[in-house]
């Protein structure tokens, strides 16, 4: 194997490959990632087991042939290399000569047949617009369970229609559902699929790598889920199971409301929570004529209360929440827009909207803290 590549080329595949590779030593060649020299492209490929991902650098290859190199310290080289074309060699041992201008550096690699295969990535089965996909994911993978016990909330619930696109996430504590009417290429008949946490990030980061009008291309098999954008593919492990009916929990008798500016709302509670109790997180809104007040209070710190004005003619409501929660939500609402927060009474899941947002309906539903 032997092949030329510029820097910046190499720079950015390698560098979307990082989060996919295995960091524990476990089985070592899952540090590394696998290097495929042929045509006009190397092929660069990393997996975990779970996840794989497949990226490609156009290349003057001089001789065909593959291999696998440590990817940490791969990505370190080229990284501290100047602005150049970068010769790749295999040598004897598996060994990998790498030289740019003046420096010279030979890496200890491992034989591809040692790597494990990965799936080939099938005829698509839906087309949907990147920019729309990653939207969905930014709004609700903060609300997917850490609880690996919890197997079925380990991921997001993705909905596709012909017509339109819904995705779901819920720890059990809050659940964000995200839905809009956009047309989905290629799709014949509704699609859902539960996606993993890490495939969801992973896939985010890609997405961002991609032109904002890209397509994705959607496609599964018996076992993985595969996402292509141009010559790079994502592929995951399928989550199995059945997700929670999320639609029977989605508060439908929250009368009380108020709009506020998000900005506001979110700079609030952060002041308020820095004194709130650093286990619980809890905050206490209360709502009465015209005006909301927010408070926290801590054994070891002391107490916080600020006051925002709200149109609020209803009779008075006191309810406590998770303040992380809270600002998860205001965090990915959108810049600059008004929210408005729904509630029924001091027990029941309070919801949160954006209101500027026409072509998405985003609803976010918390459970409520006895404070």
């Amino acid at each position: 194997m032997e092949f030329t590549v510029t820097k910046s080329h190499l720079l950015k595949e390698l560098g979307l490959t990082q989060g996919v590779v295995e960091k524990r030593a476990t089985i070592p060649i899952l540090s590394n990632v696998l290097l495929e020299a042929a045509g006009p492209k190397v092929q660069i490929s990393a997996t975990d087991l779970e996840l794989a991902i497949h990226c490609s650098a156009e290349a003057k290859v001089k001789k065909e042939g593959s291999t696998t190199v440590p990817a940490k310290r791969l990505l370190e080289i080229v990284r501290s290399l100047p602005e150049a074309e970068i010769k790749f060699k295999l040598l004897e041992n598996h060994w990998v000569q790498i030289n740019c201008e003046r420096s010279s550096f030979k890496l200890v690699g491992m034989a591809k047949d040692n790597y494990p295969s990965l799936a080939v990535v099938p005829q698509a089965l839906a087309s949907i617009p990147s920019k729309m996909l990653s939207l969905m994911i930014q709004r609700t993978i903060f609300a997917i369970s850490n609880e690996e016990s919890r197997y079925t909330l380990n991921g997001a619930l993705l909905v596709l229609k012909p017509e339109s696109a819904a995705m779901v996430a819920t720890d059990g504590h809050r659940l964000a559902i995200i839905e809009g009417d956009i047309h989905i290429g290629g799709l014949k008949n509704e699609l859902r699929v539960l996606l993993p946490r890490k495939a969801m990030g992973e896939l985010e980061r890609l997405l961002s790598e991609s032109d904002a009008d890209a397509v994705v291309e959607f496609s599964r098999d018996d076992n993985h889920l595969f996402f292509s954008v141009g010559d790079r593919a994502l592929i995951s492990r399928m989550l199995t199971g059945q997700f929670p009916n999320y639609e029977a929990v989605l508060p439908r008798e929250n009368q009380l409301l108020i709009e506020l500016e998000k900005d506001a709302l979110a700079d609030a509670i952060r002041r308020v929570a820095l004194l709130a109790d650093e286990r619980s997180r809890a905050i206490r809104l209360r709502l009465d004529k015209d005006k909301m007040e927010i408070f926290s209070s801590s054994g070891d710190f002391g107490e916080a209360h600020e006051v925002l004005d709200v149109q609020y003619p209803s009779e008075p409501l006191q309810i406590g929440f998770n303040y992380q929660y809270l600002l998860d939500f205001l965090n990915v609402a959108g810049d600059g827009v008004k929210i408005r927060m729904e509630f029924k009474d001091e027990q029941s899941a309070g919801q949160m909207r954006p209101l500027e947002d026409k072509a998405w309906r985003y609803r976010y539903v918390v459970m409520p803290m006895r404070v």
